[in-house]
């Protein structure tokens, strides 16, 4: 390899971390509710979601969440340098600039556009709510200790989009009903809890430099609502699968009471790699109730 290459290698791994792609957990973390959305929203027809919908909201969750961190890195470009988490980041340590970031999610927010021609013209709308959401998000930390609620939001979204795709296809026209919101809420309540163990470890550093986040919020108080919330996330599913699967179904989230209390004994450490230990958990969440999930539908209406 010649000198010569050496800058463009560099600038090529700085922009691979900027978009998150050296640490995919988070991609799991919207890719997984996606494509739950998509089965789920599939069975309330009984039958298998397309496979060209599978496809596409699963490269969609994933162009839309590193445009997230993206245009995040840019609002944070400031902070980051003063966090031990995140002082290494391409934008933190000077590797690029803020024109580039910007840069990178405007890019990838057009290229998740251009997927939505695969999908029925009704998801355009509701899309725009997702661009709206992931631009807003990080600079809420400026102004509400609740800017995990607008993460979740935008993480979330992908949600009634799935609904919107599966029933504009199988029936022509747009089906989202009470069960769609349920499990969105339901998915609201489990991000706000994961970004809170995430934000439980940078809270010494944001009290420092005045950033806001529900770790601050809920005070001593944050594992007892992290509890609370990740409660209402398995109630929130209880009631769906029972509706699409079945009630026995729903002895399949009996495992996640086991995962969640294992991450919140974690959390009451107070120690920042176990919390981060605790949010990273969060990921084996997503897989198995994704595998679940498909399991269900496929044996209900596979045949």
């Amino acid at each position: 390899m010649t000198t010569a290459a050496l800058p463009n290698k560099s600038k090529l791994y700085a922009y691979w971390q900027l978009l998150r792609f050296d640490r995919p957990v988070g991609i799991e973390l919207v890719l997984w509710s996606a494509l739950w959305a998509v089965f789920l929203a599939a069975a309330g027809f009984e039958q298998l979601p397309a496979w060209h919908i599978v496809v596409v909201f699963a490269v969609g969750a994933t162009l839309m969440r590193a445009a997230g961190c993206a245009i995040n890195d840019f609002a944070d470009r400031k902070v980051d340098g003063h966090v031990a988490r995140t002082k290494n980041r391409p934008l933190a340590d000077g590797r690029l600039t803020g024109r580039e970031a910007v840069a990178a999610f405007i890019v990838l927010s057009l290229i998740s556009a251009l997927l939505l021609v695969f999908l029925p013209v009704a998801v355009f709308w509701w899309a725009l709510v997702v661009v709206a959401l992931a631009f807003i998000y990080p600079f809420m930390k400026r102004y509400t200790h609740l800017p995990q609620v607008f993460l979740a939001a935008a993480f979330g979204w992908a949600i009634p989009m799935a609904y919107v795709a599966v029933s504009n296809t199988v029936v022509g026209h747009t089906v989202v009903d009470g069960w769609c919101w349920l499990l969105f809420v339901g998915y609201m309540c489990w991000t706000v809890a994961y970004d809170t163990q995430y934000a439980m470890a940078d809270r010494e550093d944001d009290l420092k430099i005045g950033v806001k986040s529900t770790a601050i919020l809920f005070g001593k108080y944050d594992v007892a609502i992290i509890s609370l919330l990740q409660a209402v996330f398995v109630a929130s599913l209880g009631a769906v699968f029972g509706h699409y699967f079945g009630g026995i179904s729903v002895l399949l989230l009996l495992p996640l009471i086991g995962m969640f209390y294992r991450q919140n004994q974690k959390c009451l450490t107070y120690q920042r790699t176990l919390c981060t230990e605790a949010f990273l958990d969060n990921v084996w969440i997503g897989r198995y109730l994704f595998v679940c999930i498909v399991v269900l539908t496929v044996w209900q209406f596979g045949a």
